[in-house]
């Protein structure tokens, strides 16, 4: 099954289904997070497609919202694709490189996307993991059963400001530019790799599979719960594989108006116009 998030009318969210029939059915919970942090959540699922209370909402009609708007912690992997480690000049890592964002940072699936204050705005197409059990300490086979399902997000970076300082959160958690969504397709239903793409302005620039990460999502989770819980609806991003524009020669960045447009075959695709509001120069 697919799960999305939708805005409403008043301003709040609410957690729907996706039919498959160019439509979505509300459900009883404000967000697929909240809607995961019910032990019983599939029955939950099946009892409301099954009600005639529910109301459907027309595909065409629907606002995604970020598919899960208040995660306890976003916990994001670099460096995870070969390809990718190679065009930065980096080897392979022997332990998973981690940092974090917030809540904050989540976007709509076609949300425009502001950026105030940098000049050099990246892409980064990425495959991401919604967490549906609490795991601390897990094995990798318990992380494996602990993934309620995978989603489409891509971890815009700021690189002028990751690139002041040896740590890279203050280039990466901007609030509002990290698009997540349209849908979470639930692990059931899921394959063992997925093609994931990046395009700007219909251009492909980024194709890679996740076949060849690094670390998996499992070992990714596993790995994170050895100093972390995780909880239900908190989300893991994969990493990216190359393509990056800090990677080209030259280095090519996001130009405002641009659109950035995330695929992963079999779950959906993200498109986010970028209005950039870049610094004034100092001698301007």
């Amino acid at each position: 099954m697919k799960l999305a998030t939708l805005r409403t009318a008043g301003g709040s969210t609410t957690a729907a289904l996706a039919t498959g029939a160019g439509s979505y059915l509300t459900l009883p919970a404000t967000d697929v997070g909240a809607l995961l942090d019910q032990p019983e959540w599939r029955t939950v699922v099946k009892e409301a497609a099954a009600s005639k209370e529910q109301k459907v909402i027309a595909a065409d009609e629907a606002d995604l919202a970020p598919l899960l708007p208040r995660a306890g912690k976003v916990i994001c992997c670099g460096l995870n694709y070969g390809d990718h480690i190679q065009e930065m000049g980096r080897e392979l890592p022997e332990y998973p490189t981690l940092f974090a964002k917030y809540a904050d940072t989540l976007a709509g699936a076609n949300d425009a996307v502001e950026v105030h204050g940098s000049g050099r705005v990246d892409w980064e197409a990425e495959l991401a993991v919604v967490v549906g059990s609490e795991l601390f300490h897990a094995d990798e086979d318990q992380a494996r059963e602990a993934i309620a399902g995978y989603t489409v997000a891509n971890d815009v970076s700021m690189r002028d400001w990751q690139s002041r300082t040896l740590q890279w959160f203050q280039g990466k958690a901007w609030d509002g530019t990290t698009p997540v969504g349209p849908v979470m397709l639930t692990a059931d239903e899921a394959g063992q790799a997925f093609e994931v793409r990046g395009y700007v302005n219909g251009e492909l620039v980024q194709q890679g599979n996740t076949s060849t990460l690094v670390f998996g999502p499992a070992q990714l989770l596993s790995y994170i719960s050895q100093f972390t819980i995780l909880r239900p609806g908190d989300l893991v991003l994969t990493g990216t594989p190359g393509g990056v524009g800090m990677g080209m020669t030259p280095p090519r960045f996001l130009q405002d108006g641009d659109v950035l447009t995330t695929e992963i075959e079999g779950i959906g695709r993200l498109e986010n116009q970028f209005r950039i509001h870049a610094p004034v120069p100092a001698n301007a």
